[in-house]
């Protein structure tokens, strides 16, 4: 799906990581760059990739690969 490769390009460009290691267990928790300001920054850059906007109480909690498709899923959905 054209959507996750390029939320996953998004993703690795931020958090410095290849884009390839990204999967399901992917988190703030497995990402030892995955730190608060990188976390802000990738919420900043996946609303100008996708042209969307993540409410506020997503975006602090939206920690791992799943969550952050999930909630751009549903962003999506609604434009």
């Amino acid at each position: 799906m054209k959507t996750e490769d390029t939320l996953k390009d998004v993703m690795a460009t931020v958090l410095g990581i290849v884009a390839d290691s990204i999967n399901e267990d992917t988190s703030m928790d497995t990402v030892e760059a995955w730190d608060s300001i990188k976390h802000m920054n990738l919420v900043l850059a996946i609303e100008e990739e996708f042209g969307i906007s993540i409410p506020d109480e997503d975006a602090a909690n939206i920690t791992s690969y799943p969550l952050i498709r999930l909630v751009l899923n549903e962003q999506l959905k609604g434009k």
